[in-house]
């Protein structure tokens, strides 16, 4: 059933309390120090001090003073977090208390708030196998809550996946390196070329969203399934331990697949069930981070 213009508004309004709860308890401090600046700005000269870099020493300042001084930098601290969301039809699979998309929606939420409180600029794209919506990096809280309502209510025009297109998509529009998180299920056999790419731009981070039925079938007798992408039909019995079995193991293979692709291009990759504190996985990597 669609949502009302009530619905979505309340909904948003949700997602904000809650990110900023979260952002303020828990992430400001981590958010911060897990992602570094994009290098050092001059601030200014000051005496020498035993034990500074003579490296920053200023040759020409002492020269004029007859006294060594020193350059200070600071971090350049503003960042762009960029997010790359698959809305493709498989993100509507849930069989707990959520959906994969609304997983990804409170994730992206509570990201893009993590951002722009840090004062950085946050942007999206949106993707199936094509590219659905872009939301170009900005700063402040209406920004914010343009993305969570996209997340929110973005339908896709297309079913498919491709994440070497969102990733190409990505590296033509953005100049600066971003934070890049890539939230998805990552159904996609051919991504590999467009991660190693982005990965030697930007710092990418992969979030791979799971159900529980995607490792587990039920023993539920004969199942008709279908993919949601392409609208294939399959018949199971799921009361078969070796059909049980073949659907972890094919499960457990491509969760090994990704994290190869993801260690070779240099990037870090998350694993969060539907069914799993998503909270307490973002804090242990951006304290791992720090």
């Amino acid at each position: 059933m669609a949502m009302t213009t009530a619905d979505i508004l309340k909904k948003v309004k949700e997602l904000e309390i809650k990110s900023k709860k979260l952002t303020r308890h828990l992430f400001t401090g981590e958010y911060h120090s897990a992602f570094k600046g994009r290098g050092m700005s001059f601030k200014e000269v000051r005496e020498y001090n035993p034990g500074d870099d003579i490296r920053f020493i200023d040759w020409n300042v002492s020269a004029r003073f007859n006294h060594p001084y020193s350059k200070l930098f600071e971090e350049e601290r503003e960042l762009t977090m960029m997010l790359l969301v698959d809305i493709s039809a498989s993100s509507d699979f849930g069989s707990v208390h959520a959906r994969k998309k609304d997983l990804v929606t409170e994730i992206g939420a509570v990201l893009s708030f993590s951002a722009i409180s840090n004062n950085d600029k946050a942007g999206a794209i949106l993707f199936s196998d094509i590219i659905e919506k872009y939301i170009p990096a900005k700063k402040g809280r209406d920004h914010g809550l343009y993305i969570t309502r996209e997340l929110l209510t973005k339908e896709a025009a297309h079913k498919g996946t491709d994440i070497g297109a969102a990733l190409r998509y990505l590296n033509n529009t953005t100049r600066q390196r971003c934070i890049v998180f890539v939230l998805s299920d990552f159904l996609d056999p051919a991504f590999s070329d467009g991660l190693r790419v982005a990965g030697k731009k930007h710092d990418v981070i992969g979030i791979k969203i799971y159900d529980p039925m995607d490792i587990h079938l039920p023993e539920a007798g004969l199942l008709e399934l279908q993919d949601a992408e392409t609208g294939q039909l399959v018949l199971v019995d799921s009361n078969n331990f070796a059909v049980r079995k073949a659907h972890q193991d094919q499960f457990f293979q491509h969760t090994e697949w990704c994290k190869q692709m993801f260690t070779r291009a240099g990037c870090d990759l998350l694993h969060i069930s539907t069914k799993e504190d998503y909270v307490k996985v973002l804090q242990k990597f951006f304290i791992g981070r720090s």
